[in-house]
C-alpha cells in the first residue's frame, strides 16, 4: 500500500465542504482501499466484451461471438446477485490522499489503448474472418459494449480538470463517434438533471424506445449550443480547432478514414451499427439514472441543488468494480469532481434493485421495467406527485392508476 494512502489527511473541503451533513466520521486508524488491486483487475472486463474474436480463432463457431454478449446480458448479472451488495464509504479523512494517489489515475490511463486496440481488432476481424450474419450482429454487439466501457472512462476521467485527462477523454470518445459527450454532460445535464428541461433524464410512464428518440438528438443539440456559447464568450471562431466538439470529431474521421483505407470502405457496415449501439448504452445508462425523479423549485423559481436522492443509486458489487463505480451515480451527482475510487454511498439515495448489466435488458422490455421500477419510483419520492418528473400526458393516468393525490398547497 503507497504511503500516500495510508497517510491521514485533512479533509479537503473543496472535495467535502465541512459543514456537509453527508461527512462521515473520522476514523481511528489509517484507511486501506480493500479494492485497489482489484481496479487493475477490473481492466479485464471491458476487454472481456472484445474476446469473441480470440474465442472463434480458438474454436470458429458463431456461438463463440455471443459469448461476450451472453456474459454482460446474462452471467454479470448473475454475479452481481450472488456477490451482492457493498454499501462502505471510506472515510472523509482519507479522501484527499485517495483523490491524491496516482495509482487510480493510471489505471484508467492504461484502458485507453486496450479499449482503442479491441475497437480496431473487432473492425478488422469484421473484414478478415468468414462468419455469418448472425455471427457479425454478436460482434457487432459485443463491439458495442467496448464503444460503452470507452463512454464510461470517457465519463470518468473527462469530469477531471489535468489536461492530460481531458485530452484522454476525447480520445477515448472518438472511435464511437461521441466526441460532444464530454460537454453535453458536464455543463449540460449536470446542470439540468432530473428536470424536464434535461433530455438525458428520463420521465416515469416513457419507454427507453421513446426516451431515445428524445436523447440522443436533444443531447446533440444542447452540446452544440453550449460550445457556440462558450466560444461565442470567449470570442473565438466556431469553426476552429478550438472547438473542443470538433477536436474528438476529427480523431474519429481520422481513424474511420485509416480503417476505409486499410480494410476497405465497406467496414463502415460494421463501424456504424457498432458506433450506434455504443451510444445507445450511453442512452440505457441515462435511462435508468434518474428514471422519473424530479428537482424541487425554489420561492425564485430556481431549481433546487442536485442531491444523491436525485439519481438511481446501485451499491452492487460486480457491476460496480467493472464500471470505476459508474453506479455510485448519486455522489457523482452531488459531488461530480469525486474520482471513482473515493465515491460513497448514501442512504436517501433511491436504490435500483440490480447493477447496471441487469438493469439495461430489463429497460429494453418496458412493461418489465414499469412493474419494476414504478412502485420504486413512488417510495423513493414518498408518493408524491410533485416530486415526480411525468412523460407528457401521462400524469392523470399514471396518478390516477397509482392512487396518487397532490400534497395539500399543491395546484
Amino acid at each position: 500500500m503507497s504511503s500516500v494512502v495510508n497517510q491521514v489527511a485533512v479533509l479537503d473541503t473543496a472535495v467535502m465542504p465541512s459543514s456537509c451533513p453527508y461527512a462521515a466520521p473520522l476514523p481511528t486508524e489509517p484507511y486501506r482501499d480493500r479494492k485497489r488491486l482489484a481496479w487493475v483487475l477490473s481492466l479485464l472486463v471491458p476487454l472481456s466484451t472484445a474476446a469473441g474474436p480470440l474465442l472463434w480463432f480458438w474454436q470458429p463457431q458463431t456461438l463463440m461471438l455471443w459469448l461476450p454478449v451472453i456474459f454482460v446480458y446474462v452471467v454479470a448479472p448473475a454475479m452481481d446477485w450472488v456477490l451482492g451488495v457493498d454499501t462502505s464509504n471510506p472515510p472523509e479523512s482519507a479522501v484527499p490522499a485517495l483523490e491524491a494517489d496516482p495509482y487510480y489515475r493510471r489505471v484508467t490511463f492504461a484502458l485507453v489503448p486496450l479499449l482503442w486496440m479491441a475497437f480496431i481488432g473487432a473492425a478488422w476481424f469484421s473484414q478478415r474472418a468468414d462468419v455469418s450474419w448472425v455471427g457479425l450482429l454478436g460482434l457487432i454487439i459485443s463491439t458495442g459494449g467496448v464503444g460503452g466501457f470507452c463512454i464510461n472512462l470517457g465519463h470518468e476521467i473527462g469530469h477531471k480538470r489535468a489536461p492530460l485527462e481531458r485530452w484522454l477523454a476525447k480520445l477515448i470518445l472518438a472511435p464511437t463517434f461521441y466526441g460532444h459527450f464530454t460537454i453535453e454532460h458536464n455543463r449540460g445535464h449536470h446542470r439540468d438533471v432530473a428536470t424536464p428541461q434535461d433530455p438525458a433524464s428520463s420521465r416515469m410512464g416513457e419507454s427507453i424506445w421513446r426516451f431515445v428518440w428524445r436523447e440522443m438528438p436533444g443531447a446533440f443539440r444542447r452540446a452544440w449550443a453550449l460550445e457556440r456559447a462558450r466560444m461565442r464568450s470567449d470570442g473565438q471562431p466556431f469553426w476552429s480547432w478550438h472547438n473542443e466538439i470538433l477536436q474528438p470529431a476529427v480523431i474519429t474521421l481520422v481513424l474511420w478514414s485509416a480503417l476505409c483505407l486499410w480494410l476497405g470502405p465497406q467496414v463502415l457496415w460494421f463501424l456504424v451499427p457498432a458506433a450506434l449501439w455504443s451510444n445507445f448504452q450511453l442512452t440505457s445508462a441515462n435511462y435508468i439514472e434518474h428514471y422519473g425523479l424530479l428537482r424541487q423549485r425554489d420561492a425564485n423559481g430556481r431549481y433546487e441543488t442536485c442531491k444523491p436522492q436525485h439519481s438511481w443509486n446501485s451499491n452492487h458489487v460486480f457491476s460496480n468494480w467493472a464500471t470505476f463505480h459508474l453506479q455510485r451515480h448519486s455522489d457523482h451527482h452531488a459531488h461530480p469532481l469525486r474520482r471513482y475510487q473515493s465515491l460513497r454511498h448514501f442512504d436517501e439515495a433511491p436504490q435500483l434493485p440490480s447493477g447496471y448489466f441487469g438493469m439495461f435488458p430489463l429497460a429494453y422490455v418496458p412493461p418489465l421495467w414499469f412493474a419494476v421500477m414504478d412502485k420504486r419510483l413512488l417510495v423513493a419520492v414518498n408518493h408524491d406527485p410533485a416530486r415526480i418528473n411525468f412523460a407528457p400526458g401521462q400524469r392523470e393516468r399514471l396518478m390516477e392508476r397509482y392512487g396518487l393525490r397532490e400534497k395539500s398547497g399543491m395546484a
